[in-house]
C-alpha cells in the first residue's frame, strides 16, 4: 500500500500521490515551451511594448491591474495538458474556469490557439493584433477579467465565486458523452454554493449523465488571505472528499517541467475513470 504523503500543501515539500512514467523528451519539450509563451502576465501588466522590442518603461504598464496572477499559471497548465488529451483520444471535453479574475489564462490559450482570433478578427495573431489585445483586457469597453459570456467556449463567468462547480455538473446531466473539467479556486471553495455542490455526484446516473473532473487549485491564498484547505492537513481534506465518495488524484512539483512529465500519469488515470471517457473509447456502459 502506498504511503500517504504528510503534506500537499504549496508551503512545504511533498510528492506525488500517482507514480507514472514521463512523457517523450519531445512531447514534453514543446509542452513547456507551449506553457512558457502562454500570455497571461502580458494581459495583467502590459498595454504596449508586447514582445519586448525595446526595453520596459513605465509608460508600457497598465495604470490599473486586474486579473489574478496567482490563478493563471495553474489554469494554464491545466489547460494545455486537456488539449493534449483531446487531441489524443478525441474527447468531447470543457474547460469551467471558477477563479476568480483568472479571465487570463482562457483567454490567452484560445489566442495562442487561434480561437479568439476567429471570431475577434481585430485581434489578429501578429505584432499589430497583439498590442491590441493587450490593451483590451480588463479596460473599459475590452475584455473582462472574468470568463465573460464573450469568451470563446465560456458557460461559466468566473468570478460568480460558488457555482463552477454546479454548472459543471448541470452541463454534463443528459449528456453521457462529455467529460467537463473544472477548476475549483481554494478561495472560491470556502463558499456555501461550492461546499455544497461537492454532493452534486450523487445525482449522476453513469448510464446517462457525463464526467465531471474538478481541479481544487490550492495555490494557498484567495484575494488577501490565506486559505483554509491550504492550511489544514493534507489528511483532513483527504478524508473530507473520501466521505463525499471522491476518489483524490493529488500532486505538487516546484517546477512546470516536473509537473508536465507528472500531469499526463494523473489525467489519462482520471480520465479513464470516468464513464464519458470510457464511451468514447468505444466501450458500451452498463
Amino acid at each position: 500500500m502506498q504511503e500517504e504523503p504528510e503534506s500537499l500543501s504549496g508551503f512545504g515539500p511533498a510528492r506525488s500521490t500517482v507514480q507514472g512514467t514521463p512523457l517523450e523528451a519531445a512531447e514534453l519539450r514543446l509542452l513547456d515551451q507551449y506553457f512558457s509563451a502562454t500570455l497571461c502576465l502580458g494581459m495583467i501588466y502590459l498595454r504596449r511594448n508586447p514582445l519586448l522590442r525595446t526595453p520596459l518603461l513605465p509608460e508600457d504598464v497598465k495604470i490599473r491591474l486586474l486579473g489574478h496572477w496567482g490563478s493563471d499559471p495553474g489554469m494554464s497548465f491545466v489547460y494545455i495538458h486537456l488539449n493534449r488529451l483531446i487531441r489524443r483520444y478525441d474527447l468531447n471535453m470543457i474547460f469551467l474556469a471558477g477563479p476568480g479574475h483568472g479571465a487570463p489564462a482562457v483567454l490567452s490559450n484560445a489566442y495562442l490557439e487561434g480561437t479568439y482570433s476567429e471570431i475577434y478578427a481585430e485581434n489578429s495573431e501578429d505584432e499589430a493584433g497583439l498590442p491590441h489585445f493587450f490593451r483590451q483586457f480588463s479596460f473599459p469597453g475590452g475584455i473582462g477579467s472574468h470568463c465573460t459570456p464573450e469568451t470563446p467556449g465560456s458557460i461559466h463567468e468566473g468570478g460568480e465565486l460558488g457555482y463552477s462547480l454546479s454548472h459543471a455538473y448541470g452541463s454534463v446531466l443528459d449528456n453521457p458523452d462529455l467529460i467537463s473539467a473544472v477548476m475549483v479556486g481554494d478561495g472560491e471553495a470556502e463558499t456555501g454554493p461550492l461546499a455544497t455542490a461537492w454532493h452534486s455526484n450523487k445525482f449522476l446516473n453513469p448510464a446517462r449523465d457525463g464526467a465531471v473532473l474538478p481541479v481544487l487549485h490550492l495555490n494557498g491564498y484567495k484575494i488577501n488571505n490565506p486559505t483554509v484547505l491550504a492550511r489544514i492537513a493534507t489528511k483532513s481534506w483527504s478524508i473530507c472528499f473520501a466521505g463525499m465518495v471522491m476518489s483524490r488524484i493529488s500532486w505538487r512539483d516546484p517546477s512546470a517541467r516536473a509537473c508536465t512529465r507528472r500531469w499526463r500519469r494523473r489525467w489519462s488515470i482520471a480520465c479513464a475513470r470516468s464513464g464519458a471517457f470510457r464511451m468514447r473509447r468505444g466501450e458500451r456502459r452498463r
